[in-house]
């Protein structure tokens, strides 16, 4: 049996990352719905699409790498705004989530 790129594990930490984002950013205040709120899904959400369009195009080495070159920075900018919203002190008691590893872990966690 022929399985695809959501049987990838890397690819199911992206997508239960980008959906504990989306879980989470409903909590964040409403002046950032059109800014913060946004970018951090969009770039989560594109972390799972690359991974997708990179297993597609996995006979191609070079466009392969490429794509998840796109994932990383994707991963990245993701990481950013979690950041930038840390340092404004614009939390709210909302956990930010990070990739470490093989896991989502609590950016509080060890």
């Amino acid at each position: 049996m022929h399985e695809g790129f959501e049987s990838l594990r890397v690819y199911q930490l992206a997508y239960a990352g980008a959906m504990e984002i989306f879980d989470l950013s409903k909590k964040f205040p409403p002046e950032e719905k059109y800014s913060l709120t946004d970018q951090v899904r969009r770039s989560s959400r594109s972390v799972c699409a690359n991974i997708a369009e990179a297993y597609r195009k996995r006979r191609y080495p070079k466009h392969f790498v490429m794509k998840l070159s796109d994932a990383d920075g994707e991963a990245m900018t993701t990481n950013h705004h979690e950041a930038h919203e840390d340092h404004e002190g614009n939390n709210n008691g909302v956990r930010y989530f990070i990739k470490s590893g093989n896991r989502v872990r609590d950016r509080g966690s060890s």
